[in-house]
């Protein structure tokens, strides 16, 4: 039911039982939040949002408290802007002043809280114990001084990831943020999906930045220096750079990472395509067994990390084949090294994804081979954007150019991977073609395209009705997973940690909306829907490594280059 309110002298529309703040963001009305994230239900906590109602003795919270009909608000009077000066100087009491050399520095929103707020001096003193930064982990650094306790970190680990890593502490008379016995962590039950970090308001929470190790080992003499991007960087950096959400820009990628200094620059969607035909053939080699169904995927290293920690006793059951990112790195230290006659030990593979958990999977064990790692050190989109800064490079005025050469052909299925359902689809043609030797008719499958976190979809394929079941958000894979037991019909799950896959992972831009998502997603779709080759298994380049080098390795050889083991990890809780 609409009602009237009144804000600001003039009446606006609103639904009756939706929350002040939400009536006033769809007018166009715009009050500052922190503790409040879009979806979830509202706590109140910060207090950045509160209003003056009219009758009301009390300032109201906006995010918690309905609308009622001709009610009379006041959004930014006197008395409400001096309530949220007051407290943004209560939390820069207790903030550190090294606003200059901050991770989040221009990008904070405490800081933008302050700017907007006009507040140019400190009104509070505050004798604080100065916490330790937490350097511990390879994916992300925590910094407890600069935490806020806005509880939105928690709210995502427990409500979507449903890991639960976070919690309120209290240490030394003061409150916190913590892990589990206040424990570093690289030893703690965290992910690493990064989902946290797009969270965090302030620099509490960032990505472990690996710019220094580029600028290294770029100026070293006799560095064979690779670089390699995600499918899904081509359509998440133009953010960076104020161009429109979602645009695929690859050209422009190639010939800025080229200006930069890399020796060669590859798309590793050709590894997608790769890990697509490896995937299908593992289904078929166990329908054919009747073992270990059904399959999980194996390309999200946070969904990995989750299950080994979680449900060890299904690791038989995940695909044993690399991620795309270590099949690239694996292929260019062992195939593109010999074939250029380059030492291994002077190629320095530099992976660009829109993930923080692709940081630590390139430092696992499994991913090394005689102790040289397939992928020397992973950066993200927003690491990427930092990089072209650096270097200076007009990024909005250059000449696109193409990757380089023999990766540089790809599927748009390769390109499938970047959204939730999309693995699963680009499988399912290639199974498809390899069990019935016929193309499937409709390629675009709805049902792996919609929104929801768990999509099920079903397939007659020769003699077998196929099920495909896709899940983003370990909460919502965790609670699927206790129902297998019950469920002997599906033969494909495909699990990514992030909420939409990884167009939404923890390394895109910071303060992107759920528009900003949709629109990578649409770019990736489109794509899909205007190239002339949708299917993994007619990509010549791709046919063509096979023949002429995988399909001569030995047994063994191939197992290194192409497939891993994961084994049952043990965390504090």
């Amino acid at each position: 039911m609409i009602i009237d309110i009144e804000v600001n002298n003039k009446t606006i529309k609103a639904n009756r039982g939706e929350t002040i703040l939400s009536a006033l963001k769809r007018n166009g009305i715009k009050v500052p939040t922190l503790c409040h994230i879009e979806g979830f239900v509202p706590t109140g906590a910060c207090r950045i949002c509160v209003v003056e109602v009219e009758g009301k003795t009390n300032l109201i919270p906006a995010c918690s408290y309905p609308v009622e009909e001709w009610m009379k608000i006041k959004t930014h009077s006197q008395r409400v802007i001096k309530a949220r000066k007051t407290i943004v100087e209560l939390l820069l009491a207790n903030h550190p002043d090294d606003c200059l050399y901050c991770e989040r520095n221009g990008n904070c929103e405490l800081q933008k809280l302050a700017e907007e707020l006009n507040i140019r001096e400190r009104k509070f003193s505050n004798n604080r114990v100065k916490l330790k930064i937490d350097p511990s982990c390879s994916s992300i650094i925590k910094e407890a001084d600069k935490c806020i306790l806005c509880g939105r970190c928690i709210r995502v680990c427990e409500e979507i990831q449903g890991v639960t890593t976070y919690d309120f502490a209290k240490i030394n008379n003061r409150h916190i943020i913590s892990t589990s016995f206040n424990k570093p962590l690289n030893v703690s039950n965290c992910i690493l999906c990064g989902q946290c970090i797009l969270a965090c308001p302030t620099g509490a929470l960032h990505e472990r930045n690996n710019l220094n190790k580029i600028q290294q080992v770029l100026n070293t003499v006799n560095k064979h220096v690779v670089v390699f991007y995600s499918p899904t960087i081509s359509v998440s950096l133009a953010e960076e750079f104020n161009m429109k959400p979602g645009k695929n820009i690859p050209g422009i990628i190639n010939a800025t990472l080229r200006k930069i200094g890399f020796s060669k620059v590859f798309d590793s969607t050709f590894a997608s395509d790769i890990y697509i035909i490896e995937q299908a053939n593992e289904i078929i080699n166990r329908i054919e067994n009747n073992e270990n169904l059904p399959l999980f995927t194996s390309n999200c290293p946070a969904w990995i990390k989750y299950a080994e920690e979680y449900f060890p006793e299904i690791l038989k059951n995940i695909s044993r084949c690399k991620s795309p990112q270590q099949i690239m790195g694996s292929i260019i230290k062992k195939i593109y090294s010999e074939q250029n006659n380059i030492p291994t030990e002077d190629i320095y593979t530099v992976s660009i994804e829109p993930c923080t958990a692709k940081k630590f999977e390139s430092q696992r064990e499994e991913m090394t081979n005689k102790g040289i790692a397939d992928v020397d050190v992973a950066i993200t989109t927003r690491e990427l954007a930092q990089l072209i800064r650096l270097h200076g490079i007009d990024f909005n005025n250059i000449e696109e150019e193409m990757a380089d050469s023999p990766y540089n052909t790809r599927s748009s299925a390769g390109k499938l991977t970047s959204v939730s359902g999309g693995t699963a689809e680009a499988i399912l043609r290639t199974l498809y073609y390899k069990i019935t030797g016929k193309e499937l008719k409709n390629l675009k499958i709805a049902e792996l395209r919609s929104n929801k976190s768990v999509k099920e979809f079903n397939i007659k394929i020769g003699k077998i009705n196929f099920g495909i079941v896709v899940i983003s958000s370990m909460i919502k894979a965790r609670d699927f997973i206790k129902t297998l037991p019950q469920r002997n019909d599906i033969h494909f799950i495909e699990i990514m940690a992030c909420p939409c896959g990884c167009v939404n992972g923890g390394g895109q831009t910071l303060n992107a909306d759920t528009k900003d998502i949709k629109s990578r997603a649409k770019s990736i779709y489109e794509i899909d829907s205007k190239e002339l080759i949708k299917v993994a298994h007619k990509n010549s380049q791709m046919i063509e490594l096979y023949s002429n080098y995988l399909d001569k390795l030995s047994e063994k050889e191939k197992q290194k280059t192409l497939f891993t083991n994961y084994s049952k990890r043990d965390v504090l809780l």
